[in-house]
């Protein structure tokens, strides 16, 4: 149950996410996993989130901690295709692609210099551009 409710509470996180990126805004969001901050910067954003919610990330997208300091993420158009490209340069795949509670497909890789990467495909948008 505490479970359901933690993955509950991040669907409802990472929508609002999503939605506050695809609207131009900005936010702060808490839920009993910790806190994140979303900055929009144009093409990107820059997302800052205290300790427990970059653990619950890592949870969700790897398994584990995995994550370090710093934590890239792109938007990719195939998060496989992307993975598999960046693996055969040298960069190891910590957590294949795999669905999140927000609907998007993530993966997490480390490149040279210990910097993890995380690639991901918004599975709804994807949809909507095939369409």
């Amino acid at each position: 149950m505490a479970t359901r409710n933690r993955l509950r509470g991040a669907t409802d996180v990472r929508r609002r996410e999503r939605r506050e990126r695809s609207t131009g805004e900005r936010g702060a969001f808490s839920s009993p996993d910790g806190r994140v901050t979303i900055l929009d910067a144009g093409r990107a954003t820059l997302e800052l989130t205290d300790p427990n919610h970059a653990e619950f990330i890592d949870e969700v997208e790897v398994g584990r901690r995995v994550a370090g300091h710093i934590r890239v993420a792109f938007q990719v158009d195939d998060a496989a295709t992307a993975t598999a490209r960046l693996a055969a340069a040298g960069a190891e795949v910590l957590a294949e692609p795999t669905r999140t509670p927000g609907n998007s497909l993530n993966s997490c890789l480390e490149a040279p210099g210990a910097l993890q990467l995380t690639l991901f495909t918004e599975l709804d948008e994807a949809v909507e551009k095939r369409a």
